[in-house]
């Protein structure tokens, strides 16, 4: 008999912050580029096809001892019984022995976690004067996409928000953004602190809601987008020279966010190569033929290593593709069993 720590949404969210998520994030891609993890085949299962799925993530990360997986089921019709549609688990292993370590509710760390991937492609490939960021979708990600990149980047002065099917949404986040980034983000670190000030300051921004997404774009430096589109919402033409992408929608076969010939002009970067070229924003540039594997310039942990180069002038065009990788929820599941022993939180079970 053994001792297994339980950890719900609320605990999770009162422990984790966004700065730290980004560091355990950069951490993860640090020991993919350094051979040190190893990501399992992705199970994905239709219990009924378009009403109920589940699909099971899941990797080994040898340089700091630990496996598992997040299991994700999506039931469509879960509303008609006062359920959530979408419920993850993750589950966090010793892999010198086998012992379970953490049971996790997975919702607000794929957020975290997801947020701070696209925020660090900004921060190695988009240009270091960068002050315009444009947020392309406001779903539940994008808060947790606009916190990290501020987080990340040092010159954001305005950020804009473009919802492709109502524009009314774009305007309420563009006014409750703030409010929501010092309530959630900001409020993990103590008042007074370096860390409190600095992130305050980079919060401290002008946001506004846009309408013409052509003009969006012409205008921006880093784009982000987090949509579950499968055509293209940004037209290769539009594109200035020196912008930055960040894509992160694209999870599935067939989704896509951005023109494919953007990618026959860009340098391209990725999380993890195999899963880019078949479900990631890479996917049909590949198989369109605008682009092969081999054109990929590198994954994001070997530009964080040196081991290949990053942006090389501030005209390129850079891509980074992030589809998401169980080693991220796994590492950040770690941070949080840690910091919840040290405050004692989270329920202990004997198995």
């Amino acid at each position: 008999m053994f001792k297994i720590k339980v950890l719900n949404h609320d605990v999770i969210e009162e422990i984790l912050g966004m700065k730290e998520v980004i560091e355990v994030v950069e951490k993860v891609y640090t020991l993919k580029s350094e051979e040190k993890t190893e990501l399992f085949p992705m199970v994905f299962h239709e219990f009924e096809r378009g009403i109920a799925d589940m699909d099971i993530k899941s990797g080994h990360l040898k340089g700091i001892d630990i496996f598992g997986l997040k299991l994700v089921t999506w039931f469509g019709e879960n509303h008609k019984k006062n359920l959530p549609p979408l419920i993850g688990t993750i589950m966090v292993f010793d892999s010198k022995t086998g012992k379970p370590l953490g049971i996790l509710n997975a919702e607000y760390i794929t957020g975290m976690r997801t947020g701070a991937a696209g925020a660090i492609g900004a921060k190695y490939l988009a240009r270091k004067d960068s002050e315009n960021l444009l947020m392309i979708g406001t779903g539940h990600i994008s808060t947790f996409q606009i916190a990290a990149t501020l987080i990340a980047m040092d010159n954001i002065k305005t950020v804009r928000i473009y919802d492709p099917i109502n524009h009314d949404n774009a305007r309420k986040l563009s006014e409750s953004i703030k409010e929501t980034l010092m309530n959630k983000f900001l409020s993990k670190y103590e008042v007074g602190t370096e860390i409190y000030k600095e992130i305050n300051e980079k919060f401290d921004i002008y946001f506004e809601a846009v309408n013409d997404i052509k003009e969006a774009v012409s205008l921006s430096d880093v784009i982000i987008t987090a949509t579950p589109s499968r055509k293209p919402l940004i037209m290769k033409k539009w594109v200035k020279k020196g912008t930055h992408f960040s894509c992160v929608g694209a999870d599935m076969e067939g989704k896509q966010e951005i023109d494919e010939n953007i990618f026959g002009v860009a340098r391209v970067y990725v999380d993890d190569i195999n899963q880019a070229v078949n479900v990631g924003e890479t996917e049909i540039p590949v198989k369109k033929g605008i682009i092969t594997k081999e054109n990929i310039i590198a994954e994001i942990g070997d530009v964080i290593t040196e081991r290949a180069k990053g942006r090389i002038s501030d005209d390129d065009i850079t891509i980074y593709d992030t589809t998401g990788i169980a080693l991220q929820d796994l590492l950040t599941s770690k941070l949080v069993l840690d910091i919840s022993e040290e405050k004692g939180l989270g329920v202990e079970v004997n198995l």
